[in-house]
């Protein structure tokens, strides 16, 4: 392989990894610590008092992005779950997208 070769496949590879590649955009990963602030912050913004959130990954994917399944300590015996997609950092939840499905994870919280 020549250097000039060489050199263009470089610059090809650093096009495509700063993402010039042209190809369709795809979602910021989101793990479950982020999902859970998402959510407790949603929940902070409506005042609601809570102990904790916990997500798992719902096994259902919107575009690309985990909808994850995250349940809420109200500081009740009943503990109830939202599906959670995270959209440019804020909690999307199936209260505001009814769409929004995520199924149940046998032992999570």
């Amino acid at each position: 392989m020549s250097a000039r070769a060489a050199a263009a496949g470089l610059v090809v590879a650093a096009f495509l990894a700063a993402g010039c590649g042209g190809g369709a955009e795809r979602p910021p990963v989101v793990g479950r610590p982020g999902a859970e602030a998402a959510l407790g912050a949603r929940l902070h913004e409506r005042d609601l008092s809570f102990r904790w959130v916990r997500c798992v990954d719902g096994g259902h994917r919107r575009d690309g992005a985990v909808v994850w399944r995250c349940t809420v300590n109200f500081g009740q015996p009943h503990l109830p779950a939202y599906c959670v997609l995270v959209r440019d950092g804020r909690a999307v939840t199936q209260v505001e997208d009814p769409t929004l499905r995520c199924r149940r994870v046998r032992g999570a919280p």
